[in-house]
């Protein structure tokens, strides 16, 4: 059923797309990536070859001028996974639709929390091996959300989201996740981003978050400092007498012409650290090579896990 309603989807999009042309009071934008990597796992003392997507996505997405101080704008999005042995391998992302204005924006559906939007790009390894979702909590999409960001105010904006207790990811709690933000997070408009964001009871958590990155000619540094505590279990008891644990992340990234070196380093109190070390060759705009290594130690596991890998990017 899936099959038939992403293929329904795809077929319906590319048309309303070539008409969006015509008509631009309708306008669509298909998108996504396909990243896929040769690598090698070994996790748990056991090595394994695997040709895998890392979170490879198609979505449509667009906004209709309702007056000229209104706008309406959506986004459909999902993860395809070409490493699947199953061929239903669409995974839901984001999906949401919003009003935009003087007032800012505003959306509902299912949707990134602001204390994950906050990261920006700091993180030089997302969606591979490195990602630093796999020692810090927050990296939450969450299936019930309401979202409002303000206007941006001198290079500030801040933005909320609410996490409805009928999600399932929930634990059957409200949550709130929090942010203020300055700069742009690509380093492109502004020399440096820098943010603050608390979650709370977002995912059975309680997440405090500052990140913080620069770019000096080809460089770009990076810092990320976290607490996180429990608070709820998956049955939605209370947890009492947590401790907090504090993690801090430190990331790199270096250009040469087409070349794009990167390093990281992330440790998580009474879990672990990884680091990782890798760059990217551009092809073109939308396509890279890249391959990269990661060593992930766990607390109180003798053995690392250490991946390496090599893959292609086509962005469109």
């Amino acid at each position: 059923m899936m099959n038939v309603f992403c293929k329904t989807l795809l077929t319906s999009a590319l048309a309303t797309a070539t008409l969006a042309s015509a008509h631009a009071a309708d306008p669509l934008t298909v998108y996504g990536k396909l990243n896929v990597t040769a690598q090698s796992n070994d996790v748990n003392d056991e090595a394994t070859t695997t040709i895998q997507s890392n979170a490879s996505r198609f979505g449509v997405k667009g906004a209709f001028e309702l007056s000229s101080s209104l706008e309406a704008f959506y986004t459909v999005e999902y993860e395809v996974d070409t490493g699947d042995e199953e061929k239903e391998n669409f995974k839901a992302r984001n999906q949401f639709v919003g009003l935009k204005g003087n007032f800012g924006a505003f959306s509902v559906g299912r949707n990134d929390t602001m204390l994950k939007i906050s990261q920006g790009k700091v993180d030089q390894f997302n969606d591979l091996s490195g990602d630093l979702k796999n020692l810090f909590k927050g990296e939450n999409r969450i299936e019930q959300t309401a979202t409002y960001v303000t206007p941006s105010f001198s290079g500030f904006k801040m933005g909320v989201t609410y996490a409805a207790e009928g999600a399932n990811s929930q634990y059957a709690q409200d949550g709130f996740s929090v942010a203020a933000m300055y700069g742009d997070a690509k380093l492109k408009k502004s020399p440096i981003y820098a943010a603050v964001a608390y979650d709370a009871d977002v995912k059975g958590y309680e997440v405090v978050r500052a990140t913080v990155q620069g770019k000096i000619a080809g460089l770009k540094l990076g810092g990320m400092y976290q607490q996180q505590e429990a608070t709820y279990d998956s049955d939605g008891n209370p947890l009492v007498d947590q401790e907090s644990k504090t993690g801090y992340l430190l990331s790199a990234a270096y250009t040469i012409d087409a070349v794009v070196l990167k390093a990281q380093y992330q440790d998580m109190e009474d879990k672990g650290d990884t680091w990782s070390v890798g760059g990217d060759y551009k092809l073109g705009k939308p396509t890279k090579l890249f391959a990269f290594y990661t060593n992930r130690s766990y607390e109180k596991v003798e053995n690392d896990d250490k991946y390496f890998g090599v893959g292609l990017e086509h962005k469109f």
